[in-house]
Formats: C-alpha cells, sequence, structure tokens
C-alpha cells in the first residue's frame, strides 16, 4: 500500500499554485500588453500613411486649380479679335505682355504637370500599399491571436489535469484515515476493516492515475508553452518588425518622390521665367514712342507771332496776316500754315460749322427704297436676322447663304438616309422573327409583330417624303449655284472685251476724294413691285460692292462657296455679315464667295446705297 503523507501532498498542491500563478502572470503581463500596444502603434502607422495621402492629394489640388486659374487669367488678358487690340501689339511693350501671357499658360501647364506626377507616383501607390499594408497587419495579429488562444487551451487542460489530481490525492488520503480509524477499532468487524482497505488502496490507485496523467499533461503544456514563446510568437514580432520597416522606408521614398517631383519642373519653370525676361527686356521705348509720334502726328506748323495793334492812334488798324485773329475774322482768306491744305487749321482753332443739309422729302426717300436693287438684298437679310434671333430657322434654310444651305440640306438629306436605313433594318429583322413564329408556332405568335411591321412602313414612307422633299431643295441650291457661276464667267468675258466700259462705270460711281457718290449705275437699279418679296433674288445680276475689306489672317477656302484670302489683302465687300458670320467678298468680277466675318476689317461706304448694318 501506498501511502502520501498530508504534508507532502499539501507542499506538492503549493509548488503547483505558485507554478500556476508565476505562468498566469507572464501570459497576461507579457503577451497580452505587448500585442494590445503593438497594435496600436502599426495602426497609429497606418494613420500616418493616410494622412500623408490625404496631404498630397489636396496639394494636387491646389495645383490644379492654380493651374486653371493662371490659365484663366492669361485667356482673359488675351488680345481680342478686332482692330483696335491688333493696332495696340504693334508696340514693343504690348508684345512683351502678350509673350509674358503666353509663358504664364506654360508655367500653369508645369502646375498641371506637378499635379499629374504626384496622383499617379505618390497618391495612387501609397493608396494601394496602404490596402496591402493593412491585410498584411490583420494576418500577422490574427496568427499572434491564435497562438495565444492555443497556449491558454493548453493551460485550461494543465489546470484541469492538475484539479484532478488534487482531488484524488486529497480522497486518498481522506480513504487512508478512515482504513487506519478502522483498523484501532476493536468493535469492528474484519470484514469492514478489509473493505476499509480496498477503498483505501482504490482512491491510492486513482492518485497515482492523476499524477501520470497530471505529469504527462505538464510535460506537454512546458513544450507547447516553450515553442509559443521561444519560435511562435517572436516569429510574429518579428513579422510584424519587418512591415513596420517597410512602412517607414515607404513613407521616406515618397516624401522624396515628393520633392522630386517639384524638382523636375524646375528647369522648364526657369525657361517660362527666362523667356518672360527675355522679352522684357526686348521692350524699346524709343521705337513705342516714335511709333506713337508716326500714329498721331498733325503736320501742322506753328503759327507766327502776334503783331502788335496800337489803338491809340484812329487810324485803321492793321492785323498781321499770319495772326490767329485774322484766319478767325475772315473765314475766305486762306491761313498761311506753310501751304498746308485749307482744311487742316491749329489744333487749338476751331473750324467753322458747316451749314445744314436740307432734309430730302420722305416720300423721295421712299421712291429710292423701291426702285434699288440692294435694298432687296436688305430685306431679305432683314428677314435672315429676325430668324435667327427667334430661334425658328425655316425648315428649308432659307436663312443661309447659298453654300452653307446646301451644306445642311445635304447634311439632312444623309440623316434621313440612315433614319430609313435604321428602319428599314427594323423591319428585316421582325421579319424574320415572323417566320420563325410561322415556322415554329411554339417560339411565338406570329401576328404579335403586324403591329409594329405596320408601323415600321408608315415610317418609311414618312421619311422618304421627307428625302424627296429636302432633296428637291437640294437641287434647286445647286441649280442656283451653278447659274451663278455661269453668270459671273460671262460678266468676266464681257469686261475682259469692254474694259473702257468697266471703268468708266467706276468711276461715275467714284468721287474726286475717292468715295462713292449718291449716284449708282443703271446696272444697279430695277423696279420691284411693292408685295413680291420672296427668296427668288440668287437669279439676279451680281451684287454691288458696298465697301471694301482687309484680310487679317491668311483663309484657305477649301469649301466650295468660299473664297481663298492672304493677310494684307484687300478685296471689295458685295454683301454683309448677316449673323451666320460670314461675309460675301469679290477679288474681281471671277472670283467671289464667302470668308469668316472675324478673318476680314471691313470698311463700309456709307454713302453708297445698300450699305445697311443690320442688328
Amino acid at each position: 500500500m501506498i501511502t502520501f503523507p498530508l504534508a507532502v501532498v499539501k507542499g506538492l498542491l503549493s509548488t503547483l499554485g505558485e507554478r500556476r500563478f508565476l505562468l498566469e502572470e507572464f501570459s497576461v503581463g507579457c503577451e497580452e500588453d505587448q500585442f494590445d500596444n503593438l497594435e496600436k502603434h502599426t495602426q497609429w502607422g497606418i494613420d500616418v500613411l493616410e494622412k500623408f495621402i490625404k496631404f498630397v492629394k489636396e496639394r494636387t489640388e491646389i495645383e490644379l486649380s492654380y493651374a486653371k486659374q493662371l490659365r484663366n487669367l492669361s485667356k482673359k488678358y488675351q488680345p481680342k479679335k478686332n482692330s483696335k487690340e491688333e493696332e495696340e501689339y504693334r508696340y514693343t511693350s504690348a508684345r512683351a505682355f502678350l509673350a509674358t501671357l503666353n509663358e504664364m499658360n506654360d508655367y500653369a501647364g508645369q502646375h498641371e504637370v506637378i499635379s499629374e506626377n504626384m496622383t499617379s507616383l505618390i497618391t495612387g501607390e501609397l493608396t494601394r500599399y496602404v490596402q496591402e499594408l493593412k491585410q498584411e497587419r490583420k494576418s500577422h495579429f490574427h496568427d499572434g491571436r491564435k497562438a495565444q488562444q492555443h497556449i491558454e487551451t493548453c493551460w485550461k487542460q494543465l489546470e484541469a489535469s492538475k484539479r484532478r489530481f488534487e482531488r484524488d490525492c486529497k480522497e486518498a488520503d481522506r480513504a487512508q484515515q478512515y482504513f487506519e480509524k478502522m483498523d484501532a477499532d476493536i468493535n469492528v468487524t474484519k470484514a469492514d476493516v478489509e473493505k476499509a482497505r480496498q477503498q483505501a488502496q482504490l482512491r491510492h490507485q486513482m492518485a497515482e492515475d492523476s499524477k501520470a496523467e497530471y505529469s504527462s499533461t505538464l510535460q506537454k503544456f512546458n513544450s507547447e508553452q516553450h515553442d509559443h514563446y521561444y519560435t511562435h510568437i517572436p516569429h510574429i514580432f518579428q513579422k510584424i518588425q519587418e512591415m513596420e520597416e517597410r512602412r517607414i522606408v515607404r513613407i521616406g521614398e515618397s516624401m522624396k518622390t515628393f520633392a522630386e517631383v517639384d524638382r523636375q519642373v524646375i528647369p522648364i519653370i526657369g525657361k517660362c521665367l527666362d523667356e518672360i525676361t527675355k522679352a522684357a527686356e526686348s521692350i524699346d521705348h524709343k521705337n513705342d514712342s516714335q511709333l506713337v509720334i508716326e500714329a498721331f502726328k498733325s503736320g501742322f506748323e506753328p503759327p507766327g507771332d502776334v503783331d502788335f495793334e496800337d489803338f491809340t492812334q484812329p487810324m485803321k488798324r492793321t492785323v498781321s496776316e499770319s495772326s490767329l485773329s485774322n484766319s478767325r475774322a475772315d473765314g475766305k482768306s486762306e491761313p498761311k500754315f506753310g501751304g498746308k491744305s485749307k482744311g487742316k487749321l491749329w489744333p487749338f482753332i476751331k473750324k467753322n460749322k458747316s451749314p445744314k443739309q436740307q432734309k430730302e422729302p420722305l416720300s423721295h426717300r421712299f421712291n429710292e427704297f423701291m426702285t434699288s436693287k440692294p435694298k432687296i438684298h436688305c430685306f431679305r437679310s432683314l428677314k435672315r436676322g429676325l430668324s435667327l434671333k427667334l430661334g425658328a430657322g425655316p425648315e428649308d434654310f432659307s436663312n443661309l447663304p447659298p453654300e452653307q444651305r446646301r451644306k445642311k440640306l445635304q447634311q439632312k438629306v444623309d440623316e434621313l438616309n440612315r433614319d430609313i436605313q435604321k428602319e428599314m433594318d427594323q423591319r428585316d429583322a421582325l421579319t424574320k422573327m415572323k417566320d420563325v413564329y410561322i415556322k415554329n408556332p411554339q417560339m411565338g405568335d406570329a401576328a404579335s409583330v403586324d403591329h409594329r411591321l405596320a408601323e415600321l412602313g408608315q415610317n418609311i414612307e414618312k421619311l422618304r417624303l421627307e428625302v424627296q422633299k429636302f432633296e428637291g431643295w437640294l437641287a434647286e441650291v445647286e441649280g442656283r449655284l451653278s447659274m451663278r457661276s455661269e453668270a459671273r464667267r460671262q460678266s468676266g468675258l464681257y469686261e475682259a472685251q469692254n474694259p473702257s466700259a468697266v471703268n468708266s462705270c467706276a468711276q461715275d460711281r467714284e468721287s474726286p476724294d475717292g468715295s462713292y457718290t449718291e449716284e449708282q449705275s443703271q446696272e444697279t437699279e430695277m423696279k420691284v413691285p411693292a408685295t413680291d418679296f420672296d427668296d427668288e433674288f440668287d437669279d439676279e445680276e451680281p451684287l454691288p460692292t458696298i465697301g471694301t475689306c482687309k484680310a487679317l489672317y491668311t483663309f484657305e477656302g477649301q469649301n466650295e462657296g468660299t473664297i481663298s484670302v492672304a493677310e494684307g489683302e484687300m478685296l471689295y465687300v458685295i454683301e454683309e455679315d448677316k449673323g451666320d458670320g460670314w461675309t460675301r467678298i469679290r477679288r474681281n468680277e471671277d472670283e467671289e464667295g464667302y470668308v469668316p466675318t472675324s478673318y476680314v476689317e471691313v470698311y463700309l461706304d456709307k454713302n453708297a446705297k445698300g450699305a445697311m448694318t443690320y442688328i
């Protein structure tokens, strides 16, 4: 029989309890706290990365906004395409300012490059890296929590085995004490003593088994604990450390890229600034002042000295012929300013007001209006302008010039043909579907598509009627254009055979000072019924000139109805802009056509009939 003294059992239990306390303290104090601290630190590292990404993103937005504002500023101060601002850029200071505006536009482009590079090289890359970092961090801490749960499970098994061993030892001790008590009692039968002895032996055997199981569980726990604290946890901590170091390196590289993106555009920005400096140095104040002198010099000579007038003598006062009072008192005498023209006076002397012209009766003006051919075109232009303002142009595009009208009609015909083709494709598809339904009734009802087929047929018929209508208008326009070209050709042949007649007509219309008079040649006058103002005026004689124009830019007239002009070329204006952005001009009797209004500077003859401006 094996007996365990009470002191030995109590000592063993005390040792086990002390070891349990130490293990719990180590586990809770080291592992839990370190995982919590590492988790907080790594989360802080991710927050730093996201903060840096947000910072770079806001910087890119600032760069884009700054570039947009610079471009708008440059565009705002760019010269408008009109004669006044174009003339201002004769001066070197204005050209330098224009060069500065262009360089600022390039300067804004470099800030857009900064924004694009930062977005692609920093924001995009770091955003993807942060997502990967979060996944890796989650995986590492999941492994750590899993290892911690495993060692806690092993510890619970050890605790259960130890409690079972403790309980069996206590029961074995009580059974031993009961056996000894029964054995010392003389009144107890031998059978009871034997039964107590067997019970004590059974309890001792159970205690031995519990001891062996506890010893085995303890050895297994010690092995798992050693692997946990010396292998698994250090390996997990090592991975977390490497992850954190990669994060630190990555944010450092991103900051370096942040600086490199700016450094890469510095040479180009410096070049832009150098060009601005070069433009400023090209300003020539002498040249600009000389241009001002040439533009505004009057050519007048200073007046002579004013002679003294003696009012003390009763004789007639004499006045110097060169005095200003003489020129002011006698309007008929010519001022002697070095032989200058009669109309040019010294700037400080006011010109005599011309007598008021007598107004003509309204009936005369109306008769002139009704008997002049250019006014017919004015009526038609007024009709076009009203239709454009009301936003409801005619269906046949009669408000447009002939060539533009032909293009619009051709586009409409092409569009209608495409619509017809679409409808026909749908009809063919439905017809095939109906055939399939007829052959296979289980797939569908063939009668269900009849209504749609009828609708498609009606639509196709309507579209074909529309095509015929627009094709008729198109043929009409093309016929007029061909007739007009033939009329121009015949007119050119006539002028080549009779140059004297053409020159005499032009001379009759031009006054000695080079401006047109009120007298028009007989070719431009015709009687027009007062009630018949339609659009059938394209078949008439060529239009008279109503002014001249100067080409501001070179225009290549590649489309039919347009004419090519060279920069600086002087041409005749025969029809003003009707609100569509095109002006009709003529080079000679054989060459005329439309040019963009913004490409020419028009000088209308205010005295010529038909030279009217429409609003």
